[in-house]
């Protein structure tokens, strides 16, 4: 069978990649792995290297050439025969690592190659490979007995497949709940853009009047503007109650209260089992903060300068409430369905601007290419769309980043809009990782993929200001793996960097959507042309920290939930998870969650993506890349020297140094808060 997943060379082949091509291809690239590496160590005794480590780096992208491309159709295109295949690889693939991370002799080769008078002429990317190895030989259990090595691989298999069950859980989750609407009364309130939205997708369904799913650009135009209270509580309560024990009885197949039960137990013992005092402490070790105590300082501290802001804002959000509605009654609680509709009409009384206002301003091409404008004006590249390319979807664009001499340096698919069979969100991920080969150098291509408002009809789709700075966002994360000049895949882009630094690019992105010397490059008017003007640019930035105290603690809170879960877990396995969110709420939230509120069952950030004790990162990189942005603050946004500097100390870099050491290289002097919460309009 000529099966596409095997091809080493170019790019996936998508159109002709099926759902029977992955296991085989999977089998067949583990089988030729392990007979390689019983060969190299049994053949070669003076290791380096050219002789080991560099046929490592070849067989690991082997495997990703052919997994990553399987693993994107599951996020993005999901049907029954792709997540079967997908989860009978998930098994081999976890016992394949445990194999590689428990091999004593690819240990102590490692080892040898550290401890020879070569190391010291290897590269400092070649070095942080090495020393990143030995760490994560520790962390896959190199120094555990054999019943406990099986222990550990048994562990890694159920987390992998358990994880992933939460994930297809709250996909299945969101995609069984819908709403048909015929009368128009309901839906009084609701901006164009969401009728036209809600009207296309029902006629997709060959239904007459509305349509809504629980699909972001769906689901939030109708809390954020739907006059009908009762609406708003119906289209709530079916969203956070996802993949719980509160939802329908007919979706209690999708239940993930035993799931992250079982997943919490699984990695407490993990840590357990490697010497670690809960999985906190585990994930510590390869990320910047030192100690579970440093970051619970850190977000009690955050916690401590913004709570009195959040509760002052929520008391003004309650008062404009009663004042609308004419309740003479002292309006103790403002129901957590409201307070989205109330906090835009809010913000439209006091700023005289909306989501909706801006959004003529947005048309998809537009952004797009002034995203393009403002990173060539920063690291002096161009961007393309190369046509041709096989994708996934009709929708998907590919383009090229190229060098001033026209040299490729990057690539990535453009994956923008929310449709059936794709999990919510927005992300980076890896397709190709650069790395050298004895050929030539291989150039890194992403996968950008967000869950945006579609076009409606042939109009171009015009994005909400929300939906620029994430594009900008999962852009910066692309940039991080597109721009490195590192040459080893260990270290390459974002492989290596610790997790509380990899959202630096990414949030230092977001800044260039609020500078009018940037928006002028590409916020026009959809009709006509006309840039947005000061007085909107003016409203636009007063309204930018509209509620930042309340955004902010509503992120506290989901970090030390997160932090503390798997911290306490560790000295109490009958800890109820619902209690220890409830006691955090008590601590850091203004807004009250109604009884039946599971968040938790949908945090898929933590019980199934990588942010696993790790939440607290988007905060801790935050101060990074505010402080970042302040310098091209005091020397210009578009500085040429500035931009390089940024290009030269953190993207180019990828994993290859400390990200501190980096971050002092670009900035100066350590981090400082205090841009941070000028950005959020927050004062000492």
């Amino acid at each position: 069978m000529n099966n596409p997943l095997l091809q080493k060379e170019g790019l996936p082949a998508f159109e002709s990649i099926e759902a029977s091509h992955i296991e085989p291809a999977i089998d067949q690239i583990l089988l030729e792995n392990r007979e390689a590496v019983k060969s190299l160590l049994s053949t070669t005794k003076d290791y380096n290297w050219d002789n080991l480590l560099q046929k490592f780096e070849d067989m690991d992208d082997h495997l990703n050439k052919a997994w990553s491309p399987a693993s994107h159709l599951h996020s993005v295109a999901d049907n029954d025969q792709l997540r079967e295949a997908y989860n009978a690889c998930l098994p081999k693939l976890s016992d394949y690592s445990t194999e590689m991370g428990q091999n004593e002799n690819l240990f102590h080769a490692y080892e040898t190659i550290a401890n020879s008078d070569d190391y010291e002429s290897l590269s400092a990317a070649q070095k942080k490979i090495i020393k990143n190895a030995l760490r994560d030989f520790r962390l896959s259990g190199i120094d555990l007995d054999d019943e406990k090595k099986e222990r550990y691989k048994i562990i890694q298999q159920e987390l992998s497949r358990l994880q992933t069950k939460f994930e297809e859980n709250l996909l299945d989750a969101t995609h069984a709940w819908e709403k048909h609407i015929t009368d128009a009364d309901e839906l009084s309130g609701l901006p164009e853009s969401a009728l036209a939205l809600a009207a296309q997708t029902a006629k997709s369904k060959d239904k007459e009047g509305w349509f809504f799913t629980l699909d972001f650009p769906s689901y939030m135009p109708v809390m954020q503007y739907a006059d009908n209270a009762e609406l708003r509580k119906e289209f709530y309560q079916a969203y956070v109650t996802r993949a719980s024990d509160q939802a329908p009885k007919e979706n209690s197949d999708w239940d993930n209260s035993k799931v992250m039960l079982e997943i919490l137990k699984l990695r407490t013992e993990k840590a357990k089992l490697l010497g670690f005092d809960s999985y906190a402490h585990y994930s510590l070790a390869t990320k910047m903060a030192e100690s579970p105590e440093e970051v619970l300082e850190f977000l009690n501290d955050l916690a401590k300068r913004t709570k009195e802001y959040a509760k002052n804002e929520f008391e003004e959000l309650k008062q404009f409430a009663k004042e609308v509605t004419g309740d003479t009654a002292d309006v103790t609680e403002l129901d957590a369905w409201d307070v989205a509709y109330y906090a835009e009409k809010l913000r439209q009384k006091k700023f005289d601007i909306s989501q909706e206002v801006l959004r003529p301003y947005f048309p998809v091409n537009q952004v797009i290419e002034g995203l393009f404008a403002i990173t060539h004006k920063l690291y002096d590249v161009s961007i393309k769309q190369r046509q041709g390319v096989q994708t996934w979807h009709k929708d998907v664009m590919f383009f090229d980043i190229l060098e001033p001499n026209g040299d490729i340096r990057g690539s990535f698919y453009l994956d923008l809009y929310a449709r059936e069979h794709k999990r919510g969100g927005a992300w980076m991920d890896e397709c190709v990782v650069r790395k050298k080969s004895s050929a030539s150098i291989q150039n890194p291509v992403a996968y950008l993929t967000c869950n945006f408002t579609p076009p409606i009809g042939d109009k171009a789709a015009l994005l909400t200001h929300d939906e620029v700075t994430t594009l900008f966002h999962e852009f910066g994360h692309g940039l991080h793996h597109m721009m490195t000049r590192v040459e080893y895949s260990g270290v390459s882009g974002i492989n290596g960097v610790p997790w509380d630094a990899v959202e630096l690019p990414s949030q230092f992105m977001e800044n260039w959507c609020w500078e009018k010397e940037a928006l002028d490059l590409f916020a026009h008017h959809v009709d006509s042309g006309e840039a947005l003007d000061d007085d909107l640019f003016e409203k636009m930035t007063r309204a930018r920290t509209f509620q930042a105290g309340m955004q902010m603690v509503r992120q506290l809170e989901f970090s030390l939930f997160d932090f503390r879960l798997h911290l306490e877990f560790a000295a109490n396995e009958t800890l109820d998870i619902q209690n220890l969110l409830n006691e955090v709420r008590q601590q850091v939230a203004v807004v009250k969650a109604p009884e039946f509120n599971r968040f938790q069952h949908s945090f898929s950030h933590i019980f199934a993506g990588g942010y696993a004790a790790g939440y607290y990162s988007y905060k801790w990189a935050e101060v990074l890349s505010a402080d970042a942005f302040s310098k091209f603050e005091e020397k210009g946004i578009f500085d040429k020297t500035t931009g390089n500097e940024f290009l030269q100390t953190i993207l180019e870099q990828g994993g290859s140094r400390e990200p501190m050491d980096l971050f002092v290289e670009f900035r100066g002097r350590k981090p400082s808060i205090e841009p941070l919460l000028r950005h959020s309009g927050i004062t000492a």
